[in-house]
Order: C-alpha cells, then sequence, then structure tokens
C-alpha cells in the first residue's frame, strides 16, 4: 500500500468494466461503450479512435496498431497484427542511389508505410465486436468536429515536436500558427468525415474512393511511390502469440514484425541473476538491467524482421540457452559498450488502451505513427497524418530488415498479456517506442521480483540504457546516477519521462484493478 502522506494515486477498483489508456477522455468513452452493452473490443476501438485526436502527435488513422485480444469464456490468446507494408515499388536500391544512408524520418513519403490500423479496426469489429463501427467511432466523429481541448503533457509533447511539422501537416496540426497550450481547443473537421464514410462503409471508406485518392495523390506529389492498389491491398492478419516465462508469469507478446520477443529474451537474461535481493531503486539493478536491454536489442537489430519476407531466428532469440549465454557476458560491476550501433530509427511515440468488460474478454491494444507526428506529412483533403513507420526498416544491403516494396518493417510497438496458471490475470502495456521490451520487463520484475502492486510497479522511476547513454529519471537518488557513472555508463537525464503505462488486473474474486501512468494525462476508469 502506498504512503497516503506522500503525493501518488490509487489504484481503480470496479466489477462490470474498466479501460486505462493515457487521456481521461479516451477512458470515458470507452467505459461508456461498455456501459451501453458493448465489449471490450467496441470500447477498445472506441477509445483509441479518439486518441487520434486527443494526443495527435502519437497516433491517428494513418498509422498502424497491434491488439492482443482474450475473448470472453477463454483463457486462449488472439493476435492480431495491423501493420502496414511498404508500396510495392519502394526500392532500397534506388533510395542508396539518392544518396540515403538510413530511411528518411521527416518530410519525406518514403518513410509513409500503408496504415493498417483501420483495416485491423474493421477486422476486429467484424470478427469479434457487437456494436458496429457506426455506433463506436460517434463519439470519436463528434469530438473532431467540434474539437477537444489540449492536456498538459500532450502539449508539452506538441510543443517538443512542431518541427517535425511540415506543408500541409503544419497548417493542420498548428493553433494560430503555435502548437496549442494546455486547454485550447482543437479539431480536425477533415479527420471527423473520414471518419463518418469509415463509419459507414467500413474499411472501404478509407482504402478506396476519395480518401484513398487524397492520400495517394498527396504523397505522389511529394515524391512518393504509392498507388490505389497499395491501398486497397492492406490487410492485417491473425497471428499466433509468443511467450516466455519470469519468477512464474507468463509474458504474452506478438511476434515479429513487432519487437515482443526482445522483452522475453531480457526477461530470460535477467532471470539467471538474483534481482530480488536488489535495491529496486538502486544502482546494481538499474545496471543490470542495461546490460541484460543491450544484450536483448542488439539480437532484435540483428533479427527482427518481416517473417514473411526474412529469416527471423525467433527460436533462437526465445531459448533459454541463448539467454544463458548472454547472462554470461554480463559484468555485475561494468557496464559494456553498446552491443551494436545500429541505422534503424527508435523514437518515444504511441498510445496504449487496455479494455476488460463485464464478459472479461480482454483487450491489449497500441496504436502509432511511430515518431512524434510520424512522417510530419499530411494528405491535403482530409488532413490524414501520415506515419514514418518506414524509418523502422535499415538500408544496409542484405539484412533481414532492409527496405522492399510490400514488406512490413521492424516494429516498436508492442501490446503484452500475463498469464499465471493458466488463467489471462493482466493486460498491459507501456508506450515509449524502443523502451516497450525494457518497460514490459521493468514492470513485470517489479511485480514479481518486488512484489509491488500495479500502480506502485507503473509508478517507480525508470531508467534505459540499451541505446546508448542512461536515461534516468528525476526519481532516482542522486548517488545512483554517481555510483551508475562510476560504472561506465555515460548518465543524463531525458528530455521528457521515461514510457508511459496501463494496465488491469483481473481478480479471481470478480474484481478489476486498473493502473495508469502519471507521466501521461490518462486514467483508469471503471463502473
Amino acid at each position: 500500500m502506498r504512503d497516503f502522506h506522500l503525493p501518488g494515486r490509487s489504484a481503480v477498483y470496479a466489477t462490470n468494466g474498466m479501460c486505462a489508456t493515457s487521456h481521461p477522455l479516451a477512458a470515458k468513452v470507452a467505459v461508456q461503450m461498455l456501459e451501453e452493452g458493448g465489449n471490450a473490443v467496441d470500447a477498445a476501438i472506441a477509445g483509441a479512435v479518439l486518441l487520434g485526436l486527443l494526443e495527435p502527435q502519437m497516433t491517428g488513422i494513418g498509422g498502424d496498431c497491434f491488439a492482443l485480444i482474450k475473448p470472453a469464456g477463454s483463457e486462449d490468446i488472439v493476435g492480431l497484427n495491423g501493420s502496414g507494408r511498404a508500396p510495392a515499388a519502394l526500392s532500397a536500391e534506388a533510395l542508396r542511389a539518392e544518396g540515403h544512408k538510413d530511411m528518411p524520418l521527416y518530410g519525406s513519403p518514403h518513410s509513409v508505410t500503408l496504415p493498417g490500423a483501420i483495416d485491423a479496426f474493421d477486422r476486429m469489429m467484424n470478427d469479434y465486436g457487437t456494436m458496429g463501427l457506426a455506433r463506436v467511432l460517434a463519439p470519436s466523429i463528434r469530438y473532431f468536429e467540434e474539437g477537444a481541448p489540449v492536456a498538459p503533457r500532450v502539449s508539452s509533447d506538441w510543443a517538443a515536436s512542431q518541427g517535425n511539422l511540415s506543408g500541409r501537416a503544419r497548417d493542420l496540426f498548428m493553433v494560430n500558427g503555435a502548437a496549442p497550450r494546455p486547454g485550447q481547443m482543437f479539431r480536425a473537421e477533415g479527420q471527423a468525415e473520414v471518419l463518418r464514410r469509415i463509419a459507414a462503409e467500413g474499411r472501404k471508406g478509407f482504402y478506396e474512393g476519395e480518401v484513398a485518392e487524397d492520400m495517394v495523390a498527396s504523397l505522389q506529389a511529394m515524391g512518393g511511390v504509392h498507388t490505389m492498389d497499395d491501398f486497397a491491398a492492406v490487410a492485417c492478419d491473425y497471428v499466433d502469440p509468443i511467450s516466455g516465462t519470469y519468477q512464474g508469469a507468463e509474458l504474452v507478446e506478438l511476434p515479429p514484425n513487432g519487437q515482443g520477443a526482445t522483452a522475453i529474451l531480457m526477461a530470460n537474461i535477467l532471470e539467471q541473476f538474483d534481482v530480488a535481493s536488489l535495491d529496486p531503486w538502486g544502482a546494481k539493478r538499474a545496471h543490470l538491467e542495461a546490460e541484460a536491454a543491450k544484450l536483448a536489442y542488439d539480437a532484435r537489430n540483428r533479427f527482427i524482421a518481416d517473417p514473411d519476407k526474412a529469416d527471423v531466428k525467433l527460436a533462437h532469440m526465445l531459448s533459454d540457452d541463448t539467454a544463458k549465454a548472454l547472462a554470461k557476458l554480463i559484468d555485475p560491476e561494468r557496464a559494456m559498450t553498446s552491443a551494436t550501433e545500429i541505422s534503424e530509427a527508435v523514437h518515444k511515440d504511441t498510445i496504449y488502451i487496455t479494455v476488460v468488460d463485464k464478459n472479461r474478454m480482454a483487450v491489449s491494444l497500441i496504436y502509432s505513427i511511430f515518431h512524434s507526428f510520424g512522417s510530419g506529412l499530411a494528405s491535403d483533403k482530409f488532413g490524414i497524418n501520415f506515419q514514418n513507420r518506414g524509418a523502422g526498416f535499415t538500408l544496409d544491403a542484405g539484412h533481414p530488415n532492409e527496405a522492399a516494396g510490400g514488406k512490413r518493417p521492424m516494429h516498436t510497438i508492442i501490446p503484452a498479456m500475463l498469464k499465471e496458471d493458466g488463467r489471462v490475470t493482466m493486460p498491459f502495456g507501456v508506450m515509449g517506442g524502443a523502451y516497450q521490451p525494457n518497460g514490459h520487463v521493468r514492470f513485470l520484475s517489479n511485480l514479481r521480483d518486488f512484489g509491488m502492486t500495479s500502480q506502485a510497479a507503473i509508478d517507480g522511476p525508470r531508467c534505459f540504457g540499451a541505446m546508448g547513454a542512461m536515461d534516468i529519471e528525476n526519481g532516482y537518488d542522486r548517488s545512483v546516477w554517481d555510483k551508475l557513472t562510476a560504472m561506465g555508463h555515460r548518465c543524463k537525464t531525458p528530455q521528457t519521462a521515461i514510457g508511459g503505462a496501463q494496465s488491469i488486473w483481473i481478480g479471481e474474486n470478480g474484481v478489476l484493478v486498473g493502473a495508469s501512468d502519471p507521466r501521461k494525462d490518462g486514467c483508469a476508469l471503471g463502473y
């Protein structure tokens, strides 16, 4: 139990249904769907789509999504990969010939992969939803049309990333020429019209006809190779989840092209050590975690790619023998140098939403445009912000994740669930781009090694040392910083807090316990 003398937040308890996400209005709309008789899929889609207005720097209908779904009355978990592919004519060789050494990040149509989220939402609704897209999208259509006040963390992120916007996107996503202040209204009437068409026609209203023509014409005018055929061919895939165990809990993730296997490998490495004997907020745990992350992320960078196009070596990444061999490389007193210098772009922008309904269907869903405001580009007529997920490709010739037409890039967004004794006990996610696998393992270790409640496990200070310098949040004591520096870590304070997490514990007694990260504007709500 937390010390009520100190700042903090309590977990949220309810029995009928619950949502936890990064903005209160999205959580409210999701719970409203549950109260009106919808299920967890209905609610998750309703809340997620609205987040495209409430946190437009994080997500939107021009992006991708991944989901884990536990149907009511079952402990099985279904995986859905809603990530889009590169346009058929994309060529790494052509980009190298133009002088590119890495995939472009901002202001380039070459980083824009096909948006997969709307197709995935349509498929989820048809296969698992009950209310239909028209009813589920109605609250978002109203908010997109009328606007919503900008929340404090969103305003801060917006101001920090406004330089990523260019052209039409800068006109659409600035308010009176500037990033909006907290409480200032933001609306997106063009996207409201797109949502109306999706509500009426399903995926066809987005991937065909006038909306698709707007996206294709806009991208081609900027030099993109996207075609109407590319958009019409977008299709999500059901996939079998992968899993690994840590201290008796089963961590369930999606397979590649996402980076979920990285979290499992990192957990397997850490299980070779007595983490529970360490100070949870001390230098030794931070060091050990950083070293395990470096090794797991090195494997990610070498192997994770589109499994339809490359040999991912998934069995090698999930092997206990691999974890044991890597664990032996860790010096408990000294930091290794970065395991690999990579060119693939990684960053920290996405949203996560989890919903559990009265019948205990559970959804763990993550929805993103990758970098803040994605490519920084938008379609001319409807104002659809394009993701830059293609920046997750490499231009290294022969690499499994080399950019190619019709291929999915390595993805950072990963929803998760925990199972214990065969029962799904918690859908959860940790936003934060590259940090996400590390965040999953930190959250799981807080629960299992240190017996923290889910809210305490989210609230605790974070550090991240897999990508070069060691980012250390202000919640750590300065002495920890000094000890890590002495171990050889290059420590720095990150520009913003690291990541953002949400979770819902499904108790055997019928009680749901929602936890939400104070690093974001959101909350857990139940009824």
